[in-house]
């Protein structure tokens, strides 16, 4: 690593459940993700590779059967994607959405057990529709 490189995110810090599951953080994230994550998805979902499993978690989120605690760490990690300050900057060209990948990759295989088939299906389906519209 380069003097001028910046180590990885500690994904175990900014999902930290001690802080990602207090009442005030889950309503502030639900807030950010209903705000900003849809817009944001329409936007880069044709350049990240991890569009599909970004869908996924926000649909499980979103799922009444999901239990509260795998919410709080998924909405964590929704706001997190939505923010347009995070670590890496994604503005950076093929850097700026490593963080956020990340992110989603750590909730995942936190509490990815509660991603259900139909929530990927949901995904595949937003993701040709937007493919269809463009």
């Amino acid at each position: 690593m380069s003097a001028d490189a910046k180590p990885s995110p500690d994904v175990n810090q900014i999902l930290d459940p001690a802080k990602a599951l207090v009442p005030a953080t889950v309503r502030v994230n639900e807030e950010r993700v209903a705000r900003g994550f849809l817009p944001k998805i329409r936007k880069v979902a044709a350049k990240i590779p991890f569009a599909a499993d970004a869908l996924s978690v926000w649909w499980c989120a979103r799922d009444p059967a999901t239990p509260m605690a795998a919410k709080g760490m998924m909405m964590a990690a929704l706001a997190y994607f939505v923010l347009p300050t995070d670590v890496i900057p994604d503005i950076l060209p093929a850097l700026g959405m490593t963080d956020d990948a990340a992110v989603i990759a750590a909730v995942i295989a936190i509490v990815g057990r509660n991603l259900k088939a139909s929530h990927r299906e949901a995904a595949k389906a937003f993701l040709a529709r937007l493919a269809k519209d463009d």
